[in-house]
C-alpha cells in the first residue's frame, strides 16, 4: 500500500471547529477538547431537540448543541468522571447556558429512559469501550423514533496488527479500539438502525503512524507499514427507524386469522 502526505491525528481545535463557533465558550472547554471531529456540525441539530453526548468530558459538544437547539431544545452530557462533570458544570456556569444537564454514568447504561432523545452525538468515545455493542443498543434505546446518531470516531479498513491492538498508549489514542469500518456498519444494522452512512474524514498516514507506534514502544517502522492508510477519521450517522402502525388481528368467520 502507498502513502501519501501526513495528515494529523489529533487535528488542533481551530481545525475542528470554526473560530466564530468557539470564541464565546470558555478557554477550560477548549482546552478539555480532545476529541477527532466535531459531531455537532454533522448532526443537523434544530430548535427544538433533544440532544445527548456520550462522554462529554469538559462539555465542549454540549454546550455547543445547547445553543443550535435553542429555544425549545436541551442538551445533555454524559461522563462518568466527577472531575469531567465537575469541570464541565464550571464552563456552563462560566458560559451562562442554562438549556444543559451534565449526567454521571457510562456510555454502556444510559441514565436516561427509553425514546428520550431526539440525536445522540459523540467524539471519539465509542472507540475507548470494551462493549460497543452495549453502547450502539442504548444509544438506540434511547433515541426516539426517527431520532439521529451523527458521531465522530475512528475506524479502521481492513486488519491491524494484534500487537497494534494490545497497546494500552493506542487504546487511550483511539487507535487500538477502532472498529473495522464494516463491523461498524454491521453493528449498527444489526442493533436496528437504518441508512448507516460512514464518511472518512482524514487518513492516518505513515509518518504519523511510525511518530505514534514509536512512543507505544512498538517496531515503529514494521508495523507502520501494516497501518498505514487504514485507519481513518470519520463521520458515523444513522437512524432509528420510525415505528410502524402495528396491524390489528382478529379471528374471521371461519376461523382464520384477519389483519386489519
Amino acid at each position: 500500500m502507498r502513502c501519501g502526505r501526513v495528515r494529523v491525528l489529533r487535528p488542533r481545535l481551530r481545525q475542528r471547529y470554526q473560530a466564530a463557533e468557539t470564541e464565546w465558550l470558555p478557554k477550560e472547554a477548549l482546552q478539555a477538547s480532545l476529541g477527532c471531529g466535531n459531531p455537532t456540525a454533522l448532526a443537523d441539530l434544530r430548535p427544538g431537540d433533544v440532544v445527548l453526548d456520550l462522554g462529554s468530558g469538559g462539555g465542549i459538544d454540549v454546550l455547543l448543541s445547547a445553543r443550535r437547539v435553542a429555544p425549545g431544545g436541551k442538551a445533555y452530557g454524559l461522563d462518568m468522571t466527577d472531575e469531567m462533570l465537575e469541570l464541565a458544570r464550571e464552563n456552563q456556569r462560566t458560559a451562562g447556558v442554562t438549556n444543559v444537564e451534565f449526567l454521571k454514568g457510562t456510555i454502556e447504561q444510559v441514565p436516561l429512559p427509553d425514546a428520550s432523545v431526539d440525536v445522540i452525538i459523540s467524539n471519539c468515545v465509542i472507540n475507548l469501550s470494551e462493549d460497543k455493542p452495549a453502547v450502539l443498543r442504548e444509544a438506540f434505546r434511547v433515541l426516539k423514533p426517527g431520532g439521529r446518531f451523527a458521531v465522530s470516531d475512528v475506524v479502521v479498513c481492513g486488519e491491524i496488527p494484534e500487537r497494534v491492538r494490545r497497546s494500552m498508549e493506542l487504546w487511550v489514542g483511539c487507535i487500538a479500539g477502532a472498529l473495522e469500518e464494516q463491523e461498524f456498519r454491521r453493528l449498527l444494522l444489526t442493533t436496528g438502525f437504518s441508512d448507516v452512512d460512514i464518511e472518512a474524514t482524514r487518513v492516518y498516514e505513515f509518518a504519523e503512524a511510525r511518530e505514534i507506534l514509536a512512543g507505544a514502544g512498538l517496531d515503529a517502522d514494521v508495523v507502520a507499514r501494516d497501518v498505514c492508510g487504514r485507519i481513518k477519521g470519520a463521520f458515523v450517522r444513522a437512524r432509528k427507524p420510525q415505528a410502524r402502525t402495528g396491524t390489528t388481528r382478529r379471528i374471521g368467520a371461519q376461523g382464520k386469522t384477519v389483519n386489519t
